[in-house]
Formats: structure tokens, C-alpha cells, sequence
């Protein structure tokens, strides 16, 4: 594994001072009340590990500087460190998103940490406001009316009419969040949500933030260190996204998404190749075979015998979601092969796959479940809420179709995708004028923030972690020659560093390249 050495603990007065978290002053923050949580809640945790577990609701306002417009509730849950003697204090978790709902995360505690930060930590997991439990950000009254919107939605849209109809439906669901969604719609941006967090670190008695995000949760961590540095203790951020372009130019953040997941794609094809038979797409020339059943769906479905039409879309979004963990590589590379003998004759392959039911990349089902037309609506609008909040587009819907025609040319499987997303919705969304937090984004902490990237990573591609530790400035970045979006805890060298500067603020040594534990295929 390749550079695992550290560097000493870091030698400032102040963070020694804090390797050891300080509670808060008395009577400063109401304090957390901590009981016993619903069974559903620990749904599979062992009965032994139960003790561990305590649940909770703390009320912030809607609007931190307007108290007139009333609360909410954040739902926690805490698992209590292993070893109550040597706790160093709470580190607060968030798996990204956003709209991601992160009440559960301690119980995968073991899945992502190395042992001695769940002896020492209480691990807080919570919904951020307006996601599952904590006060659900709701467009919809019914799911029929749910249903409608989403169902009109293409995920590649490539007719007029296919266009038309995906650019009405983001029309129409602006229209059902501004009837429907309440005042908390104005107050959803990340900003929102790291004063929030900042309150919750009070209330559970720690006078600087120990915290791990993933994904969108880079955002959150880094708006907080840049925000608060001086109440910011250790802040661990995993699958980068770039903080000073997201929240200025939300078209070029989004082109350049497109274009991360080209690279993992590519590189996908390319390890495919490498290892052969390993790969079931791996006889003859992997991108040559891919871009040509691209191109075949682009012009009409496949269909296997007892199983519904896929079409580009279901195509598009399968491959994508595959891409985010090279568990799914090997699985991903049979139903390629799968497809591609489906459109060739038979003998055609000198390679026989057996045609399994595709589970990978399978047709889009969206709006088409059998429910009640009068079954309240249970899901929660929280991802546009935050993403436009947070993502300024300054551009009319009208040009999304140019948008994506250009996109296409240099990003061709997922540029048309990733335009009739966030670019084709924000545009259209009834907030005009949110309060978020747009830089400065040096972050002038007394101990580096820790950036954890990887080559592959689809959803928040490499160059986005460099960025992230250039604009914070005072970071560490430690790169991974890893596929598949975020590592922690698929990465021993990665792990052990990052349970070091946790624990004992022992800063990892810069320029490091890690390994994965396990290689695709």
C-alpha cells in the first residue's frame, strides 16, 4: 500500500489545547435530550448493541435570523463511543445527496471507521432540515400528483416531444413546491444546514466540530470550516465536489459532472480490457462495443425475452449508478455483454454469456407504480431545494436543449443526461433569491481539513478534490487510485490515517497515494 507514513501531530499550541473536545458553556445552547429510539430506527442492529444507541428531536428555527417564521425538528441518533474513559467528544456524519437522510449512519459505524474512533467517539448521525425525519420538505400532497410529474420526466430526452414534455414537468413541479412546500423552502440551502449543524454541535457539549461528510457533504463540511473555522476541530471530507465553482456557476459544475463521469467510464472500459476474461465484456474492444450499443439505444429500445423495453434513458442511469461502486463492475460488464449479443446475430460472439435478468441497468419504472390515486405523498423534495438553493443558474430553460446538444458533443453518454437534471429543474424553481453561502472559502482552521479523492470517482471527479483542497488552503489531500465515488472505509491506508487525525489530530503528510483494499473484477 502505498504511502501510509504520518506526519507528527500538529504542532500548534491550540491544537493540542483541543485534542480533547471542551463542552460548551453552561446555558449557552439548550442541551440535547437524549432517550431511547423506536425500534424501527435500530431495524437489524444486535441485540447486545442496542445499549449503545440514543435517539432525539432538537428544534432550530426555519430561519436562523428571523425567529417569526417559527421551528423545526432535526432528528438525531447517537451511538455512544466504546471506551466512555478516553471519548474525546462527538463526530457528526452526513452521506451526502443532497436530500441523502443520515439518522442511520452510526450503525454502519464499523463498515467505515477503524475500531479506536468508535471507541472514542459518540457517532451522531441526523436528517438535515427538510429530509426524512426531520420535517420532510414535501412539493406534493398526493402521490398521484407525484406520480404525474415524475412520470413525464425522460432522462435522455431526445425528440422534441420528449424535450418538451421533460422541460413542462420541472415547470410544473416549481409550481406544486411553491403551493405546496411552505415557508421552510426559502431556508434550504447549505448555509441553512451548517448553522443548524453548528447549534447541534453546541447542544451535544462540544466546543468545536469533529465531523465526516461524504458526497454533497463535502459542501456541508467545507461551508462550515470556512464559516466557523475557529469552532472547527477535525473535518474530514470524502468524494470532493468543488465548492467556489457549485456555488457560482451551477451550468459549467454541471458540464463538468457530465465529463467525471465520462473519465470513470473510460476507465472502466479500459481496466475491462486489461483484465479479459475476467470482464465479460472484455472480448474484443470494450469502448468500441459500448459506444455502439449507445448508439443502438439512442435509436430504439432492447428488449430480452421476459423482460420490459430498455431504453437509453434506463441505459444512461443504469451504467451511471454502476459507476459508483466497482463491487457493481463485474455485474455491470455482463449485462453489457448481455445487451450487445442481444443486437447481434447469433454465432456473432465467439464469447457466450448466459442472458440473465438485468438488476444493474434496468428499464425506468419511474411513475408507473400501482398505488392508491389518493395515497399521501411520502417522499421529500429535499434535492432541488438544496441544489438550487445552493447552484445559481443564470440562464433561461429555453436554452437547456442547446445546453444539451453541446454537452453531448464532448461528453456524449452522459452530457444530454446531466443537462435535463439540475440544469433543465433549477431554472424554474420558485426560489429566487436564497440565502447561501458563496465564499470566501479559506478556511483558516488551526488543523489542515483533511480532502479524500479518488481517480475514478464518477459523481465528483479527481480534479474536484484538488480543487477543494486549493480553495480551503489549509488542507491535506489524499488521493486514491481507486474507481467508485468516496473510499472511506474500502481503504486501510486511508482508514488509519483518517482514525489518526480524528483521534489524536496526528495530520496526515501531503502529496500520499493510497490503494483500494480490493481492485473491480
Amino acid at each position: 500500500m502505498a504511502g501510509v507514513g504520518l506526519a507528527g501531530p500538529a504542532g500548534t499550541a491550540a491544537a493540542a489545547e483541543d485534542a480533547a473536545v471542551q463542552p460548551a458553556a453552561v446555558g449557552a445552547t439548550p442541551a440535547v435530550a437524549w432517550g431511547a429510539c423506536e425500534s424501527d430506527v435500530l431495524a437489524g442492529v444486535p441485540a447486545d448493541q442496542v445499549k449503545f444507541y440514543s435517539c432525539a428531536r432538537y428544534r432550530v428555527p426555519i430561519d436562523h435570523d428571523n425567529a417569526s417564521l417559527g421551528t423545526i425538528d432535526i432528528a438525531l441518533l447517537k451511538r455512544a463511543a466504546r471506551t466512555p474513559a478516553k471519548r474525546v467528544g462527538s463526530l457528526f456524519l452526513n452521506p451526502g445527496g443532497p436530500g441523502g437522510p443520515g439518522l442511520t449512519l452510526p450503525i454502519a459505524g464499523e463498515a467505515i471507521f477503524r475500531p479506536q474512533v468508535l471507541d472514542r467517539f459518540d457517532l451522531i448521525g441526523f436528517d438535515p432540515r427538510g429530509v426524512g425525519a426531520s420535517n420532510p420538505l414535501r412539493c406534493f400532497t398526493t402521490q398521484e400528483d407525484a406520480d404525474e410529474v415524475f412520470g413525464a420526466q425522460v432522462g435522455v430526452p431526445l425528440s422534441r416531444a420528449e424535450i418538451s414534455k421533460t422541460l413542462a414537468s420541472y415547470r410544473d413541479y416549481g409550481r406544486f413546491c411553491r403551493n405546496n412546500a411552505g415557508s421552510l423552502l426559502n431556508h434550504m440551502s447549505t448555509k441553512d444546514v451548517v448553522r443548524d449543524l453548528d447549534t447541534l454541535r453546541a447542544a451535544v457539549g462540544d466546543r468545536k466540530l469533529t465531523y465526516v461528510g461524504f458526497s454533497y457533504g463535502t459542501l456541508i463540511g467545507s461551508t462550515y470550516a470556512a464559516m466557523f473555522p475557529k469552532q472547527s476541530r477535525a473535518i474530514v471530507i470524502d468524494g470532493n465536489v468543488d465548492p467556489a465553482l457549485r456555488t457560482s456557476d451551477g451550468v459549467e459544475y454541471d458540464r463538468e459532472r457530465a465529463q467525471g463521469f465520462e473519465i470513470s467510464l473510460d476507465g472502466f472500459l479500459k481496466r475491462c480490457d486489461q483484465v479479459g476474461a475476467k470482464c465479460a465484456f472484455s472480448d474484443g474492444d470494450p469502448r468500441a462495443k459500448f459506444d455502439e450499443l449507445r448508439e443502438y439505444l439512442r435509436k430504439q429500445p432492447i428488449t430480452l425475452p421476459g423482460a420490459d423495453p430498455l431504453d437509453i434513458s434506463g441505459f444512461t442511469g443504469g451504467v451511471s449508478s454502476a459507476l459508483y461502486s466497482p463491487a457493481s463492475f463485474a455485474r455491470l460488464a455482463e449485462e453489457l455483454q448481455t445487451l450487445y449479443t442481444a443486437i447481434h446475430p447469433a454465432g456473432a460472439q465467439t464469447q457466450v454469456v448466459p442472458a440473465t435478468p438485468l438488476k444493474v441497468i434496468t428499464p425506468n419504472k419511474r411513475g408507473l407504480a400501482d398505488r392508491n390515486p389518493d395515497s399521501p405523498y411520502t417522499g421529500d423534495d429535499s434535492y432541488f431545494a438544496v441544489n438550487c438553493s445552493d447552484k445559481p443558474f443564470r440562464i433561461d430553460q429555453a436554452e437547456v436543449p442547446d445546453i444539451a446538444a453541446k454537452w453531448e458533443r464532448e461528453s456524449r453518454t452522459f452530457g444530454r443526461y446531466q443537462a435535463f437534471a439540475d440544469t433543465a429543474a433549477c431554472p424554474v424553481w420558485p426560489v429566487k433569491r436564497p440565502d447561501a453561502y458563496r465564499g470566501p472559502w479559506r478556511a483558516r482552521t488551526d488543523v489542515p481539513v483533511v480532502v479524500v479523492g479518488n481517480y475514478y470517482d464518477p459523481a465528483t471527479q479527481y480534479r474536484f478534490a484538488q480543487r477543494m483542497a486549493a480553495e480551503l488552503g489549509n488542507t491535506r489531500l489524499l488521493s486514491v487510485d481507486a474507481f467508485g465515488h468516496c473510499i472511506l472505509g474500502d481503504a486501510l491506508g486511508v482508514d488509519q490515517a483518517v482514525a489518526d487525525y480524528l483521534t489524536d489530530l496526528e495530520v496526515p503528510a501531503s502529496g500520499q497515494v493510497f490503494q483500494p483494499n480490493v481492485q473491480p473484477f
